[in-house]
């Protein structure tokens, strides 16, 4: 009999208690304790397992659930004796930062303060007992959400000398979602103030605590060392690309074929990969998000669960307003495409503006790019990867996020579409510029500015809503060789007989004495000399099926002509 779809549950008790669907994924709690690590940092995408995985170790370890047999009985950890004589041995102290989502670092510091005096509550009654003497309770009944940083910052220090005195028993700290206030400290502009805090918490919690047995923290990302792992030279940190762990977070494809076998929905298993596959932990591929897995089994039918899960914003904002080369790696992307990169896997949050390769990291890490090469180049001291998107749902989540960028001018977006496509140049002058005006600001805002139009932001985002809008009706090349050079947008038609395009941008520069005019002008002179038709006329294009568009940009304002190959015509 297969199991109810429980949806959401991130409680390990409550889904072995009602008997909800569960994948065995306790070889993880024997595969943790047996590497034998003090603080162990493992990252994963969102909705992947790691609540879960954290309310099964806090199940399994603490001696508040001691004799709860009844949790892991039939899972493969209950198989082994050694680890039955561990179950509820030691005092667990865990907690999570999932929902800290402050704007501002005083709540952000308020709210972490009450997540630690919910936990002094949930243990209050050791001022009840004789192991605390004076001091000890006074310090107890400081911790509040109002305490002092000093108070605030050994917390989570006091409590595990607390609790181990009382136990007889060093304590195991579970934090899950470390770095969500982090991400947040990021957008809000209140990194400085947080990092500060944080590090001195994460010291004296992990670092300088005679009372800690072993610790493990979750997240998405991996924050550079010296923001706020600066003192942990005892911290183990397992990324998305490590060798441990790899199977135990998210779903294996044996797994979600038997699931599929489980609900009688075994001829579905190639669509399921096609759209819910292509996640890579370490070397192990063929990974699922359990989230979109979960969800089809419920509904039984496919959709974008897992990219809808939560907000994207942060991304879009980073790839909206990145610079041109952002864009184009994006472009390769969307068709399909995989690019080369290096970088350190460790995110500086502050770093995101500044540095490319800190978005690719963010994308690793986030589960939105997999890596299909990932290894050490001891020569340049970083890791090389090729990335792609990793499935059909990330690619309609990039998708939709580009057609957000049109959002507010999608009528006149689509005009220009219609123009472009009947050869209406005097109606592509009118919506571009209308175009242009509405969107140049929010291809370059941000905290860096630039100060003044720059045409390539705008370029390369027009050039990505062009892949989106015409997916169905043009294949779409942007910067590639031709014969003599590089052709900006060169569109192939899927369907035989109709129009290609190839369009050129200009950008206008005054001080050279150049006009819109001269400026089109060259563009359309560019695409007959280096002769980037020629791609299009192999393929069986015959040339007057291939109309030239030279775009020129002056700040804001554009210029259209159009070149048959024998002559240029403007509006």
């Amino acid at each position: 009999m297969k199991k109810t779809v429980g949806i959401g549950h991130q409680d390990f008790e409550v889904i072995r208690k009602e008997g909800y669907f569960y994948i065995d994924k306790t070889n993880f709690i024997r595969e943790w304790w047996e590497n034998g690590d003090s603080v162990t940092l493992i990252t994963r995408p969102r909705r992947f397992g790691k609540t879960l995985n954290m309310s099964m170790l806090e199940k399994f370890f603490s001696v508040q659930y001691a004799g709860r047999t009844d949790l892991f009985q039939d899972l493969s950890i209950w198989e082994d004796e050694k680890y039955r004589s561990l179950q509820g041995v030691y005092p667990v102290i865990s907690l999570s930062f999932a929902n800290i989502k402050e704007n501002n670092f005083f709540q952000t510091r308020r709210k972490i303060c009450q997540i630690l005096t919910n936990l002094y509550s949930k243990y209050h009654f050791l001022m009840e007992q004789e192991i605390l003497d004076d001091k000890e309770r006074g310090f107890f009944q400081s911790v509040s959400a109002d305490m002092d940083d000093m108070t605030a910052t050994m917390a989570l220090h006091q409590l595990s000398l607390y609790l181990s005195r009382y136990y007889g028993n060093k304590v195991i700290i579970l934090l899950d979602e470390y770095d969500t206030p982090m991400q947040e400290a990021y957008v809000h502009h209140y990194w400085e103030e947080l990092v500060s805090f944080i590090r001195n918490m994460f010291n004296s919690a992990f670092k300088t605590n005679p009372y800690l047995e072993r610790a493990v923290m979750t997240g998405i990302t991996r924050v550079s060392k010296e923001s706020i792992f600066s003192d942990l030279n005892n911290l183990k940190v397992i990324t998305t690309t490590s060798e441990p762990y790899a199977d135990c977070f998210g779903f294996t494809e044996e797994e979600v074929f038997a699931a599929l076998d489980e609900y009688g929905l075994s001829n579905k298993k190639q669509e399921i990969k096609t759209w819910y596959d292509g996640f890579i932990f370490g070397k192990k591929k063929d990974i699922y998000n359990p989230w979109s897995i979960i969800n089809y089994l419920d509904t039984q039918k496919l959709g974008t669960y897992w990219v809808n899960s939560s907000s994207n914003s942060l991304i879009e904002k980073l790839i909206r307003e990145g610079n041109p080369d952002i864009k184009m790696m994006m472009e390769k992307l969307i068709q399909g495409e995989g690019f080369h990169t290096s970088f350190d896997e460790q995110l500086v949050f502050n770093q995101l503006d500044l540095n490319d390769t800190a978005l690719w990291s963010l994308l690793l890490a986030s589960g939105y790019l997999k890596p299909e090469y990932a290894a050490f180049n001891p020569e340049i001291g970083k890791m090389e990867y090729i990335l792609k998107l990793t499935n059909r749902e990330v690619y309609f989540m990039f998708q939709h996020m580009i057609e957000g960028w049109f959002g507010k001018c999608r009528r006149v977006h689509n005009a220009f579409l219609q123009a472009l496509l009947s050869h209406d140049l005097e109606g592509m002058n009118e919506y571009m510029n209308d175009l242009s005006d509405e969107l140049f600001s929010s291809f370059d805002t941000g905290k860096n500015p630039s100060g003044k139009a720059q045409p390539e932001k705008f370029y390369h985002g027009f050039v990505l809503g062009l892949m989106v809008e015409l997916r169905g009706l043009y294949y779409i090349s942007s910067n590639k060789e031709s014969r003599f050079g590089r052709y900006d947008i060169l569109m192939e038609p899927k369907e035989k007989g109709a129009d290609a395009f190839i369009i050129e941008f200009k950008v206008v520069h005054t001080k050279q004495g150049e006009t819109l005019e001269s400026a089109v002008q060259a563009a359309l002179k560019q695409i007959e000399e280096k002769k980037y038709d020629t791609v299009l006329r192999n393929r069986g294009i015959r040339p007057e099926k291939i109309p030239k568009y030279g775009f020129a940009f002056s700040g804001k304002v554009v210029s259209i002509g159009e070149s048959t190959g024998t002559c240029s015509r403007f509006s």
